[in-house]
């Protein structure tokens, strides 16, 4: 494509834009004393070891609950906890109990202090190893101790089918639901496999394989 069939572009200085981006559901504190909500600003950074980042305003309820227990835990929401996940980024901790507001349930993950939620199908537990000053946000880099599993999403060969979750995306203000499959992790550039059968002859291997004496 050459720039006269181009399509028109409009341009305007930098943003957080990027887009679709994963509205996780944020626990931390403890069991006993728990705090969640929700972040958008995340994802994955490293492989080996496995890490993670939140970026958090100092002003959030949960900021100081985390830079003093150096835990934390994403919980990926379903499309059936949008709701939750909007109030539990519009309102503080410091005013309610958010988690008896959505009927939300704190469980032990077995990994750390920070408790995960029931309702979420996949929860990772995080140990905070950095923080960095950003701007407005302060970014907590942390290693992943642990994850947390539907059982019914792992399947007999132990692989984790997340398309039968129903996750949560969030792009521009706005919650979807994650649309169809379009193919897997290097689908680009596998080879084809070979058909099994072809015809000999004209005819199908099958019938090439039958006795000579056989009646059609």
């Amino acid at each position: 494509m050459n720039d006269e069939n181009a399509p028109p572009k409009i341009s305007w200085n930098g943003g957080a834009l990027l887009a679709p981006v994963p509205p996780v559901l944020v626990t931390c504190g403890t069991l006993e004393k728990p705090n969640v909500f929700t972040v958008a600003w995340t994802g994955i950074c490293c492989t080996h070891p496995p890490m993670t980042y939140i970026a958090v305003r100092p002003s959030r309820f949960s900021y100081d609950i985390i830079s003093e227990s150096g835990e934390f835990a994403l919980n990926l929401p379903t499309t059936a906890l949008a709701k939750s996940v909007d109030f539990c980024g519009v309102r503080s901790g410091r005013d309610l109990d958010k988690f008896a507001a959505c009927g939300l349930h704190p469980v032990s993950s077995g990994f750390g202090s920070a408790p995960i939620l029931a309702e979420a199908p996949v929860s990772l537990s995080c140990k905070v190893t950095q923080v960095i000053r950003l701007g407005s946000h302060d970014m907590f880099l942390a290693e992943i101790i642990g994850v947390s599993a539907d059982a019914k999403l792992v399947d007999s060969k132990g692989k984790l089918n997340l398309q039968q979750s129903g996750l949560l995306a969030y792009a521009h203000g706005e919650y979807f639901a994650l649309g169809r499959k379009c193919g897997d992790f290097g689908f680009s550039v596998r080879k084809k496999s070979k058909k099994k059968h072809k015809k000999q002859n004209g005819m199908h291997p099958a019938q090439a394989r039958r006795p000579s004496s056989e009646k059609e």
